[in-house]
């Protein structure tokens, strides 16, 4: 009898793993196409950014892991960028504009910053209810990954790195 059911238990378990291998990957949707005001005044669509892998982090200056994992995200973009990455920056609505410009001025942020003031990017994302939250919107604008709290750079990386133009 016992080894009736530890035959079962596996038969189940060996079951279950090829419905979890072939299970389709679940439908990735498109970013919403949306529009940021930056800090220096230029306004920049997430459109003009296709054919690129684009990280979109939204932020807080009050968010302290969103501070903490900012060197990270300086590395990432200083060191992909070059080879066709974007990364942008979305203060949430609740930043005072000035705060925000005097953080990014302070700590050299040398990627684009956007207030989302009226909270129109936010919205677009489907709300953002947690800083900091990330979407990673492959070179054909489909969001591929997304992540709240601070990001696992390794397999952003990873995955922004697949996402890159070849040589």
């Amino acid at each position: 009898m016992i080894r009736r059911a530890a035959f079962a238990i596996f038969i189940l378990a060996a079951l279950g793993g090829l419905v979890i291998m072939l299970w389709p990957e679940p439908a990735r949707r498109s970013a919403a196409e949306t529009e940021f005001q930056l800090l220096d005044g230029r306004k920049l669509a997430l459109a003009e950014l296709r054919g690129r892998p684009v990280l979109v982090a939204f932020w807080a200056t009050s968010c302290k892991p969103c501070v903490e994992e900012l060197p990270d995200l300086i590395k990432l973009y200083k060191e992909l960028h070059p080879k066709g990455f974007e990364l942008i920056a979305v203060a949430m609505p609740y930043d005072r504009p000035l705060d925000v410009q005097n953080f990014v001025r302070e700590r050299s942020v040398p990627y684009p910053v956007a207030l989302d003031v009226e909270g129109k990017v936010v919205r677009a994302f489907d709300g953002v209810p947690y800083v900091p939250m990330a979407f990673l919107i492959s070179p054909e604008g489909k969001i591929v990954y997304q992540q709240t709290g601070r990001l696992d750079i390794p397999k952003a990386r990873r995955i922004i790195e697949a996402g890159l133009p070849k040589k």
